[in-house]
């Protein structure tokens, strides 16, 4: 079974109907035993940073996460808090992936909003994707460069499309919004061990 977080936000019903679309057993929750029993995790999002985290710590699920051993995926918001620190409510996050999360510059023009090109730098989330392929992004905060990037994005800066570690992954793009590259990249996922 694949455990969906639910943290009183994201975009957890969207995720689920194409994972059961795609022929995948998904639950939405917060259980902390459904979670850590899972065979795979995905951390939705669409929210607020400070907010989001102050769920999860209220929850404890910000301990489970950070200790869960099965293939973890967050997903726009889900990978910034699986980060040191967002600059979005000044927030500590998870500490998970060792890069911050800035606001875009304010001058431009924010959110990124549509699709946009990934360049892959690791095969395990994009095995049979090809450099330049087109995501779905919404999003005004960005994860710098780091030593876990698997991904790269260019708007108005680079930034981490996706993150890698040890078994935690991260996309700041939505697969489940991105037709069939996001399918591919979802089976990717949900074929690790």
């Amino acid at each position: 079974m694949i455990a969906i977080i639910d943290y009183n936000a994201g975009n957890a019903t969207s995720l689920s109907n194409v994972l059961t679309k795609m022929g995948y057993d998904c639950e939405i929750t917060s259980y902390k035993d459904k979670i850590k029993s899972a065979e795979k995790v995905i951390f939705p999002g669409v929210g607020e940073a400070s907010t989001a985290m102050k769920f999860l710590k209220s929850n404890g699920l910000d301990t489970l996460i950070k200790n869960l051993k099965q293939p973890f995926l967050g997903i726009c918001l889900g990978m910034q808090l699986m980060c040191n620190h967002s600059e979005e409510g000044d927030t500590e996050c998870l500490g998970i992936f060792d890069c911050s999360v800035r606001l875009f510059p304010a001058n431009e023009i924010v959110p990124h909003n549509g699709w946009n090109n990934i360049y892959p730098k690791s095969m395990e989330l994009f095995k049979n994707i090809q450099s330049n392929q087109d995501v779905y992004f919404i999003h005004s905060y960005y994860a710098e460069q780091c030593t876990h990037t698997a991904a790269l994005c260019d708007y108005i800066l680079p930034f981490s499309a996706a993150l890698q570690k040890d078994n935690f992954y991260g996309t700041q793009f939505h697969p489940e919004k991105s037709g069939l590259v996001g399918q591919i990249i979802l089976k990717n996922f949900l074929k690790l061990t």
